[in-house]
């Protein structure tokens, strides 16, 4: 969903890539650093100090900022690559895997609702990778793609309710993966 803001936002975006791109850091490294931001979330969530579900959902939203960063760097220094996407996409599984551990580690949602939410989770990204690779597009069709879910769960973790942020993203995953299901269903012509 918020994919299909990116156009409109496209100026601004570019601008942040032309910034980043002129430390002469690669893609790869910005990549990186979101991962990094990713795991240190995780960690916080994890360890459950006092206000430790806003400071992971700072440190998560910082990681989605540098998601961002490290696309618009490979398309400034005209330096996209299969690689680089491959790395960006398994990196960003990585990520939301980790999140979900931290969440569970610091026991702020009952075990069977993180396994539902990482499966679910899981189950959106893989129906859009194995519809691509039967050349269906999938980017923006449904309600909860990576970005969504991940703000659910730092800005409504935020607030103290990773609980109900963990149920949301049940919701909103499990919605996307039915409507990618039929989207992809409905432009296979077998």
């Amino acid at each position: 969903m918020l994919n299909n803001f990116r156009e409109r936002l496209k100026h601004i975006l570019q601008n942040i890539g032309r910034v980043f791109a002129s430390t002469g850091l690669s893609a790869n490294f910005w990549t990186a650093v979101g991962l990094g931001f990713a795991f240190a979330s995780a960690i916080v969530y994890g360890i459950h100090l006092q206000y430790s579900f806003v400071i992971g959902g700072i440190l998560l939203l910082i990681s989605g900022f540098f998601d961002i960063v490290d696309g618009q760097v490979a398309r400034v220094t005209g330096k996209t690559s299969k690689k680089g996407a491959f790395l960006d996409s398994v990196f960003d599984k990585i990520a939301e895997v980790a999140i979900f551990l931290g969440i569970l580690i610091g026991n702020y949602s009952e075990g069977y609702l993180v396994l539902l939410a990482i499966t679910l989770s899981l189950l959106v990204s893989y129906t859009r990778a194995r519809a691509e690779s039967i050349g269906v597009q999938l980017q923006g069709i449904g309600i909860g793609e990576r970005a969504e879910r991940l703000l659910v769960i730092a800005i409504i973790g935020m607030a103290g309710f990773l609980n109900y942020a963990v149920m949301i993203v049940i919701a909103i995953a499990g919605i996307t993966l039915i409507q990618r299901i039929v989207a992809t269903a409905r432009k296979i012509n077998d």
